[in-house]
């Protein structure tokens, strides 16, 4: 069993929490993830790693509840336990040698580019970050990614806070007075990040994109991650998650992405009734 450190809401339907699992935390990278059950009868899922403390053996996970996995890792607290939590998964970012690098991340992805963002600063590359949300209230990590990186632009749809509009407005404007990028790494929606690579290509610029939204089981045998990366097939989980966003079929990826949209709805509903009908019974 792993016990839950502690507990954070970060925003309405985002939950941060620290676990306590000293293997995982002595091993992890920024890029790759965990697969973890919540109880003995869950099912698996792959959650990326949002940071690590190796001296106090912790992991830190940051999801959003849209699910009934998710929903019932949300409703345990600060001293619960989970029954698994393996890793750490797939392959790390590459942040060695890098002198400059744009992040772009987008709603619950900039969880995933946090760490990447910490790591390149304290390898003394100079970062630069976007990162979107719908409103406000849905804003998460600020702070730290304003704390790791020497650029930052926080956009919103409705302008309810920093910029009004999407993240590939920036970007295209610092590329477009010339600032020069070794790479630049999105993390995101997939819809989002087939445009940043497509404000991307026209400048050359080496575009990395995570594909940890299309990932289910996290280790390949259910092929739902499958993707197409420069004519090839590719899993997500196995081969990533991080591949050349130039040579992702993301058309292809944003049509499998929606299989199965309707059974986890129905399976979320399910789930919400039964933590209803037990909080009516006062269990």
């Amino acid at each position: 069993m792993y016990r839950i450190v502690s507990k954070r809401p970060l925003n309405p339907t985002v939950t941060q929490m620290e676990i306590e699992a000293p293997y995982v935390a002595k091993r992890a990278e920024p890029g790759q993830f965990v697969i973890l059950r919540v109880d003995d009868r869950g099912e698996r899922i792959p959650l990326t790693v949002a940071g690590f403390d190796r001296i106090r053996g912790t992991v830190r996970i940051i999801f959003q509840t849209v699910g009934a996995t998710t929903e019932a890792l949300s409703r345990l607290e600060a001293g619960d336990a989970i029954a698994d939590f393996a890793g750490p998964l797939g392959k790390k970012t590459e942040t060695e040698g890098k002198r400059r690098v744009c992040i772009v991340g987008g709603g619950v992805g900039c969880a995933i580019a946090l760490p990447i963002a910490k790591r390149l600063a304290e390898l003394g590359c100079e970062v630069h970050t976007v990162i979107g949300f719908r409103s406000r209230e849905l804003v998460i990590l600020e702070d730290e990614f304003r704390a790791a990186s020497s650029r930052l632009a926080v956009m919103t749809d409705d302008g309810s806070h920093g910029e009004r509009g999407v993240v590939t407005a920036p970007l295209k404007a610092w590329l477009e007075a010339g600032e020069q990028y070794d790479e630049v790494i999105t993390i995101g929606p997939l819809v989002m990040m087939k445009f940043v690579v497509a404000t991307t290509r026209p400048f050359g610029v080496k575009t990395t994109v995570s594909m940890n939204p299309i990932m289910i089981d996290g280790t390949g045998m259910c092929g739902g991650c499958r993707l197409t990366v420069g004519g090839k097939t590719k899993f997500a989980c196995v081969d990533g998650p991080e591949f050349d966003g130039f040579k992702v079929d993301f058309d292809e990826a944003i049509s499998r992405s929606t299989m199965y949209r309707d059974f986890e709805r129905h399976r979320y509903e399910e789930s919400c009734n039964l933590f209803r009908g037990a909080a009516d019974k006062g269990v």
